[in-house]
């Protein structure tokens, strides 16, 4: 099959066109029928604007069903969507805008003066189609321009409520692009072709519902309105850029259930337990303790049990047992937490269905394997350390980048694998142990964070003469960003870590600062980062833990 998600969800429409599809936080519910009518306006709207199939809609948007509905019409039609993190700089937003070469954006107006100062350095800006959530942009900024030769924008209302009709067949290479951080700092786009990423959704789809997965797009319509299958609530806290959350929700699209937005660009913890205590949510999609555990505390102070949720999905980040017990405590829950990358989909993934099966390891998934120094496949060998890689439904590589693309995705004894570096050692049946990643990138929150460029920022303050960036662990959050700093005077800690947040996107500025006169590196400039962690983990003790 080719553009399954459209093409189910376009079956589901028929079939059942009043299901409740999408509920908004305030309330406001889509149904099938009311979403595919709005994606359909949108593909019209985009179409008489000069986008493409192949071009790219850039999506700069909370957890909202506009951002469901987007990604709708651009399946449906060929279109790329271009999912953009929304914590960022014009500087950096519009650095991803010429990346993507993207034809439109859809962006909210709370964004308004990050979205303006972005387009404000291209070129040739993208048409841009305005959510309205509020205050954000001043009103003079906010009228449509259609003169020749600027920006043609127009609002979200104006785009669906057009009359469109979705194409019956999607082209067989739709895309959807997932920009991940890569391993050089640089943001990168995995180019996932439609139908692959389907194929990579089956396990969280189907198996984990004990399901039989479909063959065919009839047979996934048809589960989805057969009496038999689960009616999932699903509720996002991670938000649609991080892949997880986007693809589990995708998923439950599949199966015909419903999908709640929180409409924020942060966690808003009691918020998220009322939400899914008064819709019923029956499944949560985590980015581990980072959002778990105020979930749980908030679920505490309210007196509230979350008793209609029966499973919860998390990736990319550190999920205690400890975490997970809470979770089970709260009644009959089915945790899968999965090791899994932007470039590879599911690795691996830890089940389980009580206390009683913690801690859990990670299983492999059938199409993943281990390999060794000599790219052997070692999986069946208890003991054996190697890297992990996966041989599955792959993306096509890397957007602009075909080296990194043959680095990442290299072709092993006639097979295409990726191979994302992380190391693990082998368990019996086929149970693994995830021993760290092969690379500096520091993971907090499921924001990844690259050394070199907090270093930068560090080194620009003007008493900084060295600097080294690490990530420490942390309870919540997996990982922190913490510096080790060099220092020609006495400047204090919080002038340092003023000046970096001044220069860095929240999630990637410094927790904690050691400041020390010198570093002691050796006469090749190197360190020894076993030992600084070690200091910088004292360090943090000692002054207290920078919130």
């Amino acid at each position: 099959m080719s553009g399954q998600h459209s093409l189910v969800w376009q079956g589901i429409a028929a079939a059942d066109p009043d299901r409740t599809a999408v509920v908004g936080a305030d309330g406001r519910t889509w149904s099938y029928g009311q979403l595919t009518r709005e994606a359909a306006g949108l593909a019209r709207a985009l179409e008489d604007h000069g986008v493409r199939p192949g071009d790219r809609l850039a999506i700069l948007l909370y957890n909202r069903p506009e951002f469901l509905i987007a990604v709708y019409a651009c399946l449906a039609t060929g279109i790329i969507p271009a999912p953009l993190n929304y914590r960022i700089r014009s500087a950096d937003l519009a650095q991803l805008l010429a990346d993507s070469q993207a034809a439109a954006l859809v962006a909210p107006d709370s964004l308004g003066e990050i979205v303006d100062g972005a387009l404000d350095l291209l070129a040739s800006p993208p048409v841009l189609i305005r959510v309205d959530d509020g205050p954000g942009r001043p009103a003079e900024r906010a009228a449509t321009d259609s003169a020749p030769g600027s920006r043609a924008d127009l609002t979200w209302e104006d785009a669906v409520d057009r009359d469109g009709l979705l194409p019956p067949s999607p082209p067989e290479d739709a895309e959807l692009w997932i920009y991940t951080g890569g391993t050089t700092g640089r943001p990168k786009a995995a180019r996932w072709v439609a139908s692959d990423l389907f194929a990579s959704q089956l396990f969280s789809t189907y198996t984990v519902l004990g399901l039989e997965p479909p063959g065919d797009v009839a047979g996934a319509v048809a589960a989805a309105m057969d009496a038999r299958t689960p009616h999932v609530i699903t509720l996002p806290l991670a938000p649609f850029i991080h892949g997880t959350a986007l693809t589990v929700s995708l998923s439950t699209l599949i199966l015909g259930g419903t999908v709640l937005t929180t409409d924020s660009p942060r966690l808003d913890a009691e918020a998220a337990v009322r939400l899914a205590a008064e819709s019923g949510a029956t499944r949560l999609v985590v980015a581990g303790d980072a959002v778990a555990l105020p979930v749980l505390d908030a679920a505490e102070r309210l007196g509230v049990r979350l008793g209609h949720v029966t499973s919860v999905y998390s990736s990319g980040m550190r999920f205690s047992p400890e975490t997970k017990r809470r979770f089970h405590d709260q009644g009959e829950v089915s945790i899968v937490d999965l090791l899994a990358t932007t470039e590879g989909g599911g690795f691996a993934v830890t089940q389980t269905r009580g206390a009683d099966d913690l801690p859990g390891h990670p299983r492999l998934f059938p199409t993943a394997v281990v390999l060794d120094e000599g790219l052997n496949e070692v999986q069946d060998r208890v003991g054996a350390l190697g890297i992990l890689a996966s041989h599955g439904a792959l993306p096509r590589g890397y957007h602009g980048d075909e080296l990194k693309t043959a680095e990442t995705f290299p072709v092993i004894r006639g097979k295409r694998h990726v191979v994302p570096g992380d190391w693990v050692r082998v368990l019996e049946d086929r149970h693994i142990e995830f021993l760290g990643r092969g690379s500096s990138v520091v993971n907090t929150g499921g924001e990844k964070v690259y050394p070199q460029e907090v270093e930068e920022a560090l080194l620009s303050h003007p008493s900084v003469l060295d600097a080294v960036v690490v990530g420490l662990p942390d309870a919540r959050f997996g990982e922190i960003v913490a510096a080790a700093v060099a220092v020609q005077d006495t400047t204090p800690a919080a002038d340092i870590l003023d000046h970096a947040a001044s220069r860095l996107a929240g999630y990637k500025k410094p927790r904690h600062v050691m400041v020390r006169p010198l570093l002691d590196r050796s006469p090749q400039g190197k360190l020894n980062l076993a030992q600084l962690r070690q200091d910088m983990t004292l360090d943090r003790e000692t002054q207290g833990r920078t919130p």
